[in-house]
């Protein structure tokens, strides 16, 4: 999308291009309000493509475009992750592969504080990491908008919490006592006026949302 090119109105169905079962159960959260009728690409049998990309954005586009291109409608994707400053920004682009073929992220979460000790990064201070969520609407037509969100925080061990999904249970953002792990569904991505609109995934919601559904936050 250029810089002039206006938001295009989200309406109808659309494909939620993810295989990922708490990725699609926050995004139907966050657009069941604006009557959007969701199918994840999933249920629809599309394949998973490649992620070649070099960025979140990048990534998000591909899963994107493809589902759309493959279903021959609008189509959401997120490529979000987990970004340690300690570590140089790891797991960053590999925060899924971390957890393996068999997506064990309470062995993730291990292999992450494992390295943090590897790098005596034990005080509070020297655990920071944030959370990034890149949104990618793309039509069949090859029109695409892309949206980010950003939630910075501590990493704590040992992982508090059985809520959530991932990386969640280890941790907690920042002007909160409570890990992700440790909310609900509506504390961590709850959007205004019910919640504060918290997590990575909220935040690039509210940027999506007030382009593309008329949504307005104020």
């Amino acid at each position: 999308m250029s810089a002039t090119e206006p938001h295009r109105r989200l309406e109808g169905r659309i494909v939620i291009a993810t295989h990922n079962p708490g990725k699609l159960e926050e995004m139907r959260g966050l657009l069941a309000p604006y009557g959007v009728d969701a199918v994840s690409a999933g249920e629809l049998g599309l394949p998973e493509p490649e992620e070649t990309g070099l960025t979140f954005a990048e990534n998000a586009r591909i899963k994107a475009i493809s589902a759309a291109e493959a279903s021959g409608l609008p189509a959401f994707a997120d490529d979000s992750g987990l970004c340690v400053e300690a570590l140089g920004g790891a797991p960053g682009l590999l925060t899924a592969r971390w957890a393996g073929p068999e997506k064990d992220f309470m062995a993730a979460m291990t292999r992450v504080e494992t390295e943090l000790r590897k790098a005596n990064a034990e005080l509070p201070e020297l655990r920071r990491a944030y959370f990034i969520s890149a949104l990618c609407l793309a039509w069949p037509d090859g029109h695409v908008e892309d949206f980010e969100g950003v939630v910075e925080g501590t990493l704590v061990w040992p992982p508090r919490g059985p809520a959530g999904f991932g990386y969640d249970p280890m941790f907690q953002p920042d002007g909160y006592d409570r890990t992700f792990g440790e909310m609900t569904g509506a504390e961590k991505h709850g959007l205004p006026p019910l919640g504060r609109g918290l997590s990575h995934r909220a935040r690039a919601f509210i940027a999506l949302a007030t382009a593309s559904l008329g949504a307005n936050f104020d």
